[in-house]
This record gives structure tokens, C-alpha cells and sequence, in this order.
């Protein structure tokens, strides 16, 4: 006994989505298990959840006004071997949950204690340097296993994308962090996060290397390697304030306590104890009497 046919067909495109993207979801499973930890299991579902709408939206309107990524079209050449909503790849929008969250866990591990704007700002700005290497090399999927799967029609003037994508990239990024840390708070564990963003990111470089892009692969090593001093600048500047930070409190707190303990009349005078001196002034009495 088989299953329905619309049943059979969602089956089969499922199957095909694992099958023409197994990098992505190679990807994902790690962003699964990072986000977990770090977020708890419920907490991470809602990201994928938030974070695969915003970029439904942004896409489904970008391939038809332009904004915000600039006008593109999809080729849907992968139609009916893989899952579509509208016009859209499913398994496109669903990659900004853990494009996004890698930012995220990023910016928080340089910031340390900083919050709120700071981390939601650089997270969309990390998101962005991310798709300065990612979407060149996607432009050029006929030439390895993404295949030729959208395009713009006006091409584009750094290595045939325009410069409106990356700021769509930022402003994508902005939303999915800023809502859900708004809604939902953030994590605690985002070392895992942040090994996923240099995961991708040496996976698409290697890529590029891989289908003879040596411009290509020169500007995106240059960019990250800038990016990738300064972020060392700023976890670094943190780390030290951090401590003297932490020197400061032991000091004040040393100190404190000297002065709640410090001996007080002639015991203190002398060097000994309250107790000790109190024990004298009572001997000296009896002698007296």
C-alpha cells in the first residue's frame, strides 16, 4: 500500500531538496545542534522559523521590485526536483537560519558583555562580509554542483553583483537578529555559532579556488583576513577591559573588607587584637582591686 500521490510527490521533492543541496543541510544539522545548546531546542526552532520568513519575504519581493537584495529571478531549472513556495527555492530561504545565526553567535563572542544594538549591528554586518564571498561564487553555479540557479539581469559591478545585494544582506540580517533578541532574548554558548560562520565561509572559499576564481578568491581572503583583525581588535580591547574591570572589584572589595576589620583603640594601636586588649584593660582591673 503507497502513499497518496500528493503525498508521493511532497516525498519525492523533500528527498530531492536533501539531494541537490546535501552541503546545505550538512550546514544545518550543525546550526541544529549549536543553536540547542545555545538557545535550547524551542528557542532555536523559533530562529529557523523567524529567520526562514524574513527571507521569504525579502526574496519573494526582491524578484519582483528589487528590494532589497536588487532585482533577480530564479531560473527554476530545479523545479519539480526540489521544494518551491511561490517562485522561491525552500531550501534557500531556509539557509539564512544558520547564515544569520552564525553572525549572531559571532558578534556576540566579540562584543563579550556589550548587547542589545551593538550585537544586533555588527551580526547584520557580519552577515553581509559573509555574502561578499557567497554570492559571487553562487552567480557562477553552472560551474560547479549549485548549478545555475538564479541570476541578475543587470549583472552587477563586483564580480557581477550589485552592490544593492549586500545591503539587503545587512538589512536581512538586522531584522532576523534584532527580532528575535527582542522577542526571544539571547544565548549563552556561541562558540559553536561562531566556528559555523568560518565553517561556511572557508567551504565557499575553497569552492571558489576550486573553479579557478583567483580575483575572486583574493578579495574574499583580503576582506575576511581585514575583518578578521579587527574583530581580534575588539574581542581583544574587551578582554582587557573585562580584567581590569575584575582587578578593579577585588581591589574595592579587598579593601573593603580591610577597613570593616580593621582594629579599633589600643589593641589596634599596638598591633594585637580588640579581643587581646580587652583581655589587659580586665586584668589590670583586678590588680587594681
Amino acid at each position: 500500500m503507497g502513499f497518496p500521490e500528493p503525498m508521493s510527490d511532497l516525498l519525492t521533492l523533500i528527498i530531492g531538496t536533501l539531494t541537490l543541496r546535501p552541503y546545505v543541510f550538512v550546514f544545518l544539522a550543525v546550526y541544529l545542534a549549536a543553536a540547542s545548546r545555545d538557545l535550547g531546542l524551542r528557542r532555536a526552532l523559533a530562529f529557523t522559523g523567524w529567520a526562514w520568513a524574513v527571507a521569504f519575504v525579502a526574496e519573494f519581493s526582491s524578484t519582483r521590485t528589487g528590494i532589497p537584495f536588487g532585482l533577480y529571478h530564479y531560473t527554476e531549472a530545479t523545479r519539480g526536483q526540489e521544494l518551491f513556495l511561490a517562485n522561491v527555492p525552500f531550501m534557500d530561504s531556509l539557509s539564512f537560519a544558520f547564515l544569520a545565526y552564525a553572525a549572531f553567535c559571532l558578534a556576540r563572542l566579540c562584543l563579550g558583555r556589550r548587547r542589545g544594538a551593538a550585537v544586533v549591528f555588527l551580526s547584520g554586518l557580519l552577515m553581509m562580509f559573509l555574502d561578499v564571498v557567497i554570492d559571487p561564487l553562487a552567480v557562477r553555479g553552472d560551474r560547479w554542483f549549485l548549478g545555475q540557479i538564479f541570476y541578475y539581469p543587470e549583472g552587477g559591478v563586483y564580480f557581477g553583483v550589485p552592490l544593492s545585494n549586500f545591503l539587503g544582506w545587512a538589512v536581512v540580517g538586522w531584522v532576523i537578529v534584532g527580532g528575535f533578541a527582542w522577542l526571544a532574548g539571547e544565548g549563552r554558548h556561541p562558540r559553536g555559532g561562531a566556528a559555523l560562520y568560518y565553517g561556511v565561509l572557508a567551504f565557499n572559499l575553497a569552492v571558489t579556488l576550486w573553479i579557478g576564481e583567483p580575483l575572486l578568491l583574493a578579495a574574499g581572503l583580503a576582506l575576511h583576513a581585514a575583518l578578521a583583525a579587527r574583530l581580534w581588535w575588539l574581542a581583544r580591547g574587551r578582554a582587557v577591559a573585562t580584567h581590569e574591570t575584575g582587578t578593579r572589584d577585588v581591589f574595592a572589595a579587598s579593601s573593603a573588607g580591610s577597613a570593616t576589620t580593621r582594629p579599633q583603640g589600643a589593641g589596634a594601636r599596638n598591633g594585637g587584637s580588640p579581643s587581646l586588649a580587652r583581655a589587659f584593660r580586665q586584668l589590670g582591673g583586678r590588680m587594681v582591686q
